[in-house]
């Protein structure tokens, strides 16, 4: 994933979920509740997939777990690294929503 490949959806959403927090950061339960909310509850980020996606994120440099903050919950941090990435796939995304409104698959965003 750091290496400039797309990104798998989960990894997305968390990475999103991180860039939107106070401070670029959130912990786990903040995460599923925000990917709920805005998929509409299309997506539900489960602690199985949830935790496996934060490990592998740290690992890649994407994200980091802050040390200490509360003994209940563990706290994570969007990296630059992380930014760069998301940034990137949010273009990648762009992109295909385009593609699929040029096919007839999507709608036309309105003009202001």
């Amino acid at each position: 994933m750091a290496d400039g490949n797309p990104l798998t959806p989960a990894a997305f959403q968390v990475l999103l979920a991180l860039a939107t927090g106070p401070g670029g950061r959130a912990h786990g339960y903040g995460i599923m509740g925000f990917v709920a909310e805005v998929t509409g509850g299309a997506v539900q980020l489960g602690p199985g997939t949830l935790y496996r996606t934060l490990t592998r994120l740290a690992a890649d440099g994407l994200a980091e777990e802050l040390p200490g903050e509360d003994s209940r919950r563990r706290y994570y941090r969007i990296t630059p690294a992380g930014r760069a990435a998301a940034a990137r796939e949010t273009a990648l995304l762009a992109r295909l929503v385009a593609a699929a409104g040029d096919a007839g698959l999507a709608a036309r965003p309105e003009s202001a």
